[in-house]
């Protein structure tokens, strides 16, 4: 569950890219990365210990995504620490989202939902 309590505030920030070098439009592949940023604004050290995302398909097609950590990590961030990974994914469609969420436990073994808003995946110049 995520929280509004001032020891527990993870902030969740994205940036994209389209990989032309590793997508085949022709076959209906469409690489992308993603570069995300967890900060821990809250007043008590947080460990990332799963992620889950929810990647959608410009046909509306849902993949989920669940396990432990990112990129194998399972960072702890102390308040005012940062941490920065890339990762991608592959859609059949020129554009897609992701959302999800970073489980979370603080300092106080107090297990918190970390909440990733949707931000879109898209090919430039698709999208006006």
């Amino acid at each position: 569950m995520t929280s509004n309590d001032p020891r527990y505030q993870i902030d969740v920030s994205v940036v994209t890219r389209h990989l032309p070098e590793q997508s085949l439009p022709e076959q209906e592949r469409y690489a992308f990365a993603y570069t995300v940023t967890i900060r821990n604004n809250g007043l008590l050290a947080a460990k990332l210990l799963t992620r889950h995302w929810i990647i959608t398909d410009g046909n509306a097609k849902v993949q989920e995504v669940r396990g432990p950590g990112v990129v194998g990590e399972q960072p702890l961030l102390q308040p005012g620490q940062s941490h920065t990974y890339t990762s991608g994914c592959v859609l059949a469609t020129p554009v897609g989202s992701m959302h999800g969420s970073f489980g979370m436990q603080a300092g106080d073994e107090h297990a918190f939902a970390a909440p990733i808003k949707p931000f879109r995946l898209a090919v430039p110049g698709v999208l006006h």
